[in-house]
């Protein structure tokens, strides 16, 4: 009887194909995207990239499982924040560059151009594109997949992969040793008082088992890692494939002639 092994990449598919992002290569995410953002950073007219924003959205609404809190963040945090930077940039823009244009608020000798609103809210509508399109892939790829997939695709040295991987799981394991000496310190009536100097201090004597704890984990992922000879072969196979299929190709084109469209039709060309 053969054996069964478990796929966690055919089973994040199977679980979420409703929500088609899941089922895309990391890596065609990154490629899908990475050409609108790189077009965002020379653009400076409104259109654009609210165009891209809308876009960007449209992706992350369709193609990821979305929860309460991040319906929150997409919907309120994001838009207000666009907002407040809007206005934050366009109070710093030089009213000789802009005087030419109407008047919208006025506070004694100061006032606020439309121009410098359209200034500020370009570069607001800039970042929170580039925010939205980088989420297209944040919120639908793990650390691992994508680390996987460039090393079977992109032919990253594994060496350098998976040492990538290991300090990404490293993140959770301070997390937890965290929570543990936090609880050890309670329990021992190590408070320290309240306020922010004493969180300071309570912070500082978090630093030293921290430290311990790490090079501990360290040493022993090192022996691991050695008593399997990692690192003594140029190649190695894989355990979970990340496989790139015709649906990721699909994906980048489609993404790819959007970003022309977009930037085609909301771009205010200039022509001679």
């Amino acid at each position: 009887m053969s054996a069964v092994v478990f796929d966690p990449y055919a089973a994040m598919v199977a679980t979420s194909r409703r929500q088609f992002l899941y089922a895309l290569n990391p890596l065609s995410k990154v490629a899908g995207v990475a050409p609108a953002m790189l077009l965002l950073v020379f653009v400076r007219d409104l259109a654009t990239p609210l165009a891209f924003l809308v876009f960007a959205y449209a992706l992350i609404l369709a193609g990821a499982r979305l929860t309460a809190r991040l319906l929150l963040v997409l919907l309120v945090a994001l838009p207000l924040g666009v907002a407040a930077i809007g206005v934050g940039f366009s109070l710093w823009v030089d009213a000789g560059l802009v005087g030419g244009t109407a008047p919208v608020l006025s506070i004694g000798d100061w006032t606020l151009f439309r121009g410098a609103l359209e200034i500020g809210f370009a570069t607001a509508l800039r970042l929170g594109a580039i925010v939205a399109l980088a989420l297209v892939g944040g919120l639908t790829t793990s650390g691992p997949d994508l680390v996987r997939a460039s090393i079977q695709q992109l032919r990253v040295p594994y060496r350098i992969g998976y040492t990538a991987l290991a300090a990404f799981r490293f993140v959770p394991r301070f997390g937890h040793e965290l929570s543990v000496i936090r609880a050890a310190h309670r329990v021992r009536g190590h408070h320290g008082g309240r306020g922010p100097f004493a969180r300071i201090a309570r912070g500082w004597g978090y630093i030293v088992p921290l430290l311990a704890g790490a090079i501990r984990h360290a040493e022993r992922v090192a022996l691991a890692m050695d008593s399997r000879a990692f690192g003594a072969h140029a190649t190695r196979t894989e355990r979970h494939l990340v496989p790139f299929r015709m649906r990721d190709t699909v994906f980048i084109v489609l993404c790819l002639a959007a970003s022309a469209a977009i930037f085609i039709a909301f771009f205010p060309w200039q022509l001679s």
